[in-house]
């Protein structure tokens, strides 16, 4: 609707200040064109709009100018009582903040928006953590967020899965991220090179230098000092776009090998993220065991493929590769011998 597009361009122009037709446009998913034609129309309603042309131009606002519109609709105000934020705002140490903030929003709506608001938040709860596992504890997480968010390099003991297992960091933290209920801080390294030993880290690698950004689990974090170094992070980094590449590269180091087997319906129904992705793209009919399937799965390595494989029992065979064929059967031998 164009009441609301015009809403919405005053909107943009009050929080961030000038921005082009094009920008704009982009924004609102329109046309140069109709910009062109809203900023008229605002201009005619008595809004202290202006624009200048030429490189640097663009739209904007008389200094000064606000307006107390929001232009919530039902669905955004019942969106704002769905974001599933007390819980990481209060290990944030800011769950007061977030209370008072929806109280106050929450204040501010019409009533018939406050009760749709209410509704909302009274029927609907998000749980982000998976069901068995347990809640890491981050004592230090409240440290790093007000490092992260002043800019300042921090001093950690960190523990890590590969000996020594307790080291000394010196980081530039770049953001956190919360995924499936655990803390990770981004940052890399600061000041000196860091030795071979501690280029990898929990959730990503370094692929280029030593200060390439990595991922390190905040609940890993053994204590904390601040110090006045300032800490930017590299120009045009993006915090979602390096989490999600980072968690791409990750999926794809996660599998790199791979298993033919044929299935039973019961074990293919079991198969769950890139395995069953990869049965709905491979699989094909067995042309030994009816009703069977045989497929070309992505497995971590044979030690972890034997396992699982295992615990499907009677509904699975390993056809290739040889030595994980071998690696289950000499399993199989050794626990028939051990009921025997």
């Amino acid at each position: 609707m164009k009441a609301d597009r015009l809403l919405s361009i005053l909107l943009l122009l009050q929080t961030r200040g000038r921005m082009t037709a094009a920008e704009l446009a982009r924004e609102l998913e329109v046309s140069v064109r109709t910009v062109y034609r809203d900023a008229e129309a605002l201009g005619a309603a008595g809004v202290p709009l202006y624009g200048d042309a030429g490189h640097s131009g663009g739209y904007q606002l008389l200094a000064g100018y606000r307006t107390r519109l929001t232009g919530l609709s039902t669905g955004e105000a019942e969106a704002l009582f769905l974001t599933g934020m007390p819980g990481p705002a209060a290990e944030l140490g800011l769950g007061r903040a977030v209370s008072a903030a929806q109280l106050k929003l929450r204040a501010a709506l019409p009533p018939e928006l406050r009760a749709q608001a209410d509704r909302m938040r009274l029927r609907f709860h998000l749980d982000a953590p998976g069901w068995y596992a347990e809640h890491a504890e981050t004592p230090y997480l409240a440290r790093v967020a007000d490092a992260v968010w002043r800019g300042r390099v921090i001093e950690v003991g960190y523990r890590r899965w590969q000996a020594p297992q307790e080291v000394e960091r010196r980081l530039a933290p770049y953001g956190l991220v919360l995924k499936a209920g655990r803390w990770y801080l981004v940052a890399s390294p600061a000041g000196a090179r860091e030795t071979e030993g501690a280029r990898e880290t929990d959730g990503a690698r370094a692929t280029d230098g030593a200060r390439e950004p990595r991922t390190y689990r905040v609940d890993q974090i053994l204590r904390v000092a601040e110090t006045a170094e300032e800490a930017e992070p590299p120009e045009g980094f993006d915090l979602a776009a390096h989490w999600q590449r980072t968690q791409a590269d990750f999926h794809a180091r996660l599998h790199p090998e791979e298993a033919v087997v044929r299935l039973s319906p019961r074990a293919a129904a079991r198969l769950t993220g890139a395995q069953a992705r990869a049965l709905a793209a491979t699989g094909e009919p067995d042309p030994e065991l009816t009703g069977w399937t045989r497929a070309t799965l992505p497995i971590e390595s044979a030690a972890q493929a034997e396992g699982q494989f295992l615990s499907l029992g009677a509904d699975a065979e390993v056809l290739l590769p040889t030595a994980l064929r071998d690696r289950v059967r000499s399993t199989l031998a050794a626990m028939a011998a051990r009921y025997a």
